[in-house]
């Protein structure tokens, strides 16, 4: 039976987009760099802030300060427009509260700078879930598979008893790196190609088909 549920954050639990988006393209615009439309956030995002911030900038500015200077300036903006249009995707909190009743542990792993995903998770879940990491300088971000097995190994459950939830091949392939089941979210920001050739073991279209994974029966659509 599965014990542990480990959910990426955006794309997954929550839909980010657009204020990441907007925090990008205010720190881009206020540096006098081009701005991106949204639709084309759902790519860049996924490897962690450093990443992100090299993919929008022009590739002949992608230096040490020109990437410090936009990274302050999107904290700046985003610590205080973090949750302005952010929302939880239509059915997980009811999935949660499922799995939770069931006496499933719930974490959550996301590449997203630690401070910021502790920050979101505890605003929109309260106390829902056992363990809350995000990017820090002491594990290699995703698809490294620390992360996945430091909040397997602090909660104690044998791996072969956990899933890894989230809408993008870094996380699928986190999950296959750390020996654990793999479930990929078609509500995200990725399609079924992107999450069927990384492997994913399940492909699921709405979050309550992930109750079907735990072979718990539903009692939400």
């Amino acid at each position: 039976m599965i014990k542990l549920a480990i959910f990426d954050l955006d794309g997954t639990l929550v839909n980010s987009l657009e204020d990441l988006a907007d925090a990008v393209n205010y720190a881009l615009k206020k540096n006098g760099f081009p701005q991106h439309e949204t639709a084309k956030y759902k790519y860049f995002v996924g490897d962690g802030l450093a990443m992100l911030i090299k993919r929008v900038l022009p590739e002949e500015f992608r230096d040490e300060k020109t990437e410090a200077a936009i990274k302050s300036d999107f904290d700046f903006y985003y610590n205080e427009h973090y949750c302005d249009k952010t929302r939880p995707y239509d059915g997980i909190p009811e999935l949660l509260k499922e799995l939770k009743e069931n006496g499933i542990k719930l974490a959550v792993a996301s590449n997203k700078p630690d401070a910021f995903v502790k920050i979101i998770v505890k605003y929109f879940f309260k106390d829902m879930f056992d363990i809350i990491l995000g990017k820090t300088d002491l594990l290699p971000k995703k698809p490294a598979p620390d992360i996945a097995l430091k909040i397997v190994d602090e909660l104690g459950v044998d791996k072969n008893f956990c899933v890894f939830a989230g809408d993008s091949n870094v996380d699928v392939l986190t999950a296959k790196n750390a020996g654990i089941i793999s479930v990929g979210c078609l509500w995200g920001f990725r399609d079924f190609d992107e999450l069927n050739q990384a492997g994913a073991d399940y492909i699921l279209s709405k979050p309550c088909e992930m109750l079907d994974v735990f072979n718990i029966k539903r009692g939400i659509d």
